[in-house]
């Protein structure tokens, strides 16, 4: 009987980043069913993991993001030896995402070029971004043999756990039986990928004209826009944002009948926890990071300025998110039913 192979990957340190490295750990799996993939990935990612069952553990990288931390990456290469692993990927471009696998001393370990790392991989491709010209493909084309025909990717699908869905409904006095929509006011990457606070309110307002139960999701850091969506919509708004953990809210998703969202690494978590996500794209492109699920609706204008990838618009009038009305988003939610 051969030997599983041992698989170490390094992982992003993004959440949408992370959900569509899913892709590639269920091309790997596919590929070979006996595969054994550990993840090296931030520890706040642990939960995303836990909820991927082709990744065999998370293995907790304590650093923040940018930090280089060399002993501590050290110490963390030295611990991985005994595992023995047969081969790296390392997703991220940086120098030191490639210094854990080669103080682990995996033999083979496979990355992009960029930042000076030829001593430290011993496969290095060159990023064709024509052809890689979306984030999953560049993923999937560094577990494919270098001249391999890059594969349709595998769609994300993170496990759900029913009894805590049921646990949050009793919590927070949530009712699945109608029609619910999931607001996701946020987007950690700046204002130009951010949809009017106002318009996910008005949005709000309008669904619950309907009688559709809304639900707001975030961080802390989007309560108080939770709160302003809460108070334009009504009572059946309910704000979530701060109120739970990131596992929850792919349970809270996967509730959920669609999720209206920035592109956002939440917009990955509801496309791999199985609601319709109606995706707002401003200084961004659906192009490049689109949700990997067919059920998806795309509110894009393409303007002359568009895409920019910008954190805040350099024309200073966000035409791109603010004339995207929510009346049109509201007639694509209404229509899918």
């Amino acid at each position: 009987m051969l030997d599983r192979e041992k698989l170490l990957i390094v992982g992003p340190s993004w959440v949408g980043d992370m959900v569509m490295a899913q892709s590639l750990f269920r091309l790997l799996r596919r590929d070979d069913p006996g595969v054994l993939i550990d993840v090296l990935a931030p520890a706040w990612s642990q939960p995303l993991l836990d909820r991927m069952p082709e990744v065999n553990r998370a293995v907790p990288m304590p650093l923040g993001h940018g930090e280089l931390g060399l002993a501590a990456r050290y110490r963390i290469g030295r611990s991985l030896r005994a595992v023995a692993y047969d081969r790296a990927i390392v997703l991220p471009r940086s120098f030191k995402a490639a210094l854990v696998p080669w103080f682990a001393n995996i033999p083979r370990r496979v990355g992009f070029r960029g930042e000076y790392r030829y001593g430290l991989l011993t496969d290095v491709r060159v990023l064709d971004r024509l052809l890689l010209d979306q984030t999953v493909k560049r993923f999937l084309a560094l577990g494919q043999p270098i001249d391999a025909a890059l594969p349709q990717p595998p769609l994300p699908e993170l496990t759900v756990d029913r009894q805590n869905c049921e646990a949050l409904c009793t919590r927070f006095e949530l009712h699945e039986a109608g029609t619910v929509v999931a607001l996701m006011p946020g987007a950690a990457y700046g204002p130009a990928k951010s949809w009017p606070v106002e318009h996910f309110g008005e949005l709000a307002r309008q669904l619950t004209a309907t009688g559709i139960e809304v639900w707001v999701l975030g961080s802390e850091k989007e309560h108080p826009d939770g709160e302003a969506i809460r108070n334009s919509g009504g009572p059946r708004v309910i704000n979530l944002c701060g109120r739970t953990r990131l596992e929850d809210t792919v349970d809270l998703l996967s509730m959920a009948d669609f999720a209206v969202t920035n592109d956002s690494g939440l917009m990955h978590v509801a496309a791999a926890s199985g609601a319709h996500v109606v995706a707002v794209y401003g200084s961004s492109s659906p192009d490049f990071t689109p949700p990997l699920t067919a059920a998806k609706s795309i509110h894009y204008l393409g303007l002359e300025c568009s895409p920019c990838f910008k954190r805040e618009c350099p024309l200073g009038h966000l035409r791109c998110l603010k004339e995207i009305s929510p009346e049109s988003v509201t007639a694509g939610i209404l229509g899918n039913l």
